[in-house]
């Protein structure tokens, strides 16, 4: 009996942690192979700043930064706002890091025009 009190504790603390978002910092290149972005600290908030960029992309370029006010959800998710200063845009922005991947979806117009991108963790 003494052990399953011991246990219970650990155990409730395991399945809050796996709710919790994962890192997000660090390298990532884009699903479709046009795009390698890293991804860190900025002040208060998170940069995702290209790294790389294929040649003969459109309207992007190395260097171009997204700044990403995101904050991790209760879900294992991030959620928050991001803006795009070479666009002047603003975007409602939520990630979701699973392992070596990576989801984001950015939604712009009151949420009625999004779009989501893949992406693996690189070394």
């Amino acid at each position: 009996m003494n052990r399953l009190v011991l246990t219970i504790p650990v155990l409730v603390t395991l399945c809050a942690e796996s709710a919790l978002a994962q890192d997000i910092n660090g390298q990532w290149a884009r699903g479709d192979g046009n795009a390698k972005v890293k991804i860190a600290p900025c002040g208060a908030d998170l940069c995702a700043v290209n790294t790389w960029i294929k040649p003969g992309t459109p309207s992007e370029k190395q260097g171009d930064t997204l700044v990403m006010s995101i904050k991790p959800d209760d879900d294992g998710t991030y959620s928050g706002t991001a803006f795009d200063p070479q666009r002047d845009m603003r975007y409602k922005l939520t990630v979701t890091v699973s392992g070596n991947k990576m989801t984001t979806k950015g939604c712009v117009v009151a949420g009625l025009l999004c779009k989501g991108i893949d992406w693996t963790r690189i070394n």
